[in-house]
């Protein structure tokens, strides 16, 4: 086995018994929660690696270092998520390999994803993301829409041919009344995707947590975390 082999396995070995711990104490059954591991600035040969490791979903943030990876990769039987705020200037490429965009906050985005997806013919699954840091502009510091644009923005999506609405997705916010509070923030998200399903039942995913707060995440119900540093180490500065 590689060096890079067995750290991957150690930390992959890790997160996993963190994730069954948390599931555990919650009371909730470790198939309840899917790990998606963030590989962004790391190469492709990481991806291979944690696949032959049993890795399902990998998610990328940037279009310039997931299009060519994801195509480096394409023999693997992965799902790819695309988690970074996207200019609509790169949904065509995005929706080349994404399998499901966790980062729908806007109508203009809706609408050019799905003008792509059809032109591919794929069906692309999305998340809103929800900003629970949005001030009067209603978008948050890392993109996201408030609580209050949920519904308009996802009966769009569920009616936009070639995507598919999957949930909802947050970041824990720096700032506003949640800043420190994950999982107060991460059970206000549970809370909205309960709003959510009563329109949209199948919309049943909720993406959140990462390396510092998974354990918050799966406690407050989440269906999918998403890990990069505890897997993949510290990354290194993007040039």
């Amino acid at each position: 086995m590689t060096d890079r082999k067995t750290e991957l396995a150690a930390n992959l070995a890790k997160v996993e018994e963190r994730i069954t711990a948390a599931c555990a104490a919650a009371g909730r059954a470790r198939e309840e929660v899917t790990l998606i591991v963030v590989t962004k600035t790391y190469p492709a040969s990481d991806v291979r690696i944690l696949s032959g490791l049993g890795v399902r979903h990998v998610a990328e943030n940037r279009d310039q270092d997931a299009a060519p990876k994801a195509a480096d990769c394409a023999d693997l039987p992965l799902t790819w998520h695309f988690v970074g705020q996207l200019q609509t200037n790169k949904v065509r490429s995005v929706v080349g390999y994404a399998d499901v965009v966790q980062s729908v906050d806007r109508s203009r985005l809706v609408t050019a994803l799905s003008k792509e997806a059809v032109r591919a013919g794929r069906e692309v699954g999305c998340l809103i993301q929800v900003a629970l840091d949005a001030g009067a502009s209603g978008r948050g510091d890392r993109g996201g829409v408030a609580p209050a644009g949920i519904e308009e923005l996802a009966d769009l999506v569920a009616g936009a041919p070639g995507l598919r609405l999957g949930g909802l997705m947050t970041v824990a916010p720096l700032t506003g009344e949640y800043a420190g509070r994950e999982q107060a923030a991460f059970e206000r998200l549970m809370d909205l995707s309960t709003d959510l399903r009563r329109a949209h039942p199948a919309a049943t995913m909720v993406s959140a947590g990462m390396s510092a707060d998974l354990e918050q995440a799966v406690a407050a119900g989440a269906t999918h975390v998403r890990v990069g540093t505890a897997v993949l180490g510290v990354r290194p500065r993007l040039g």
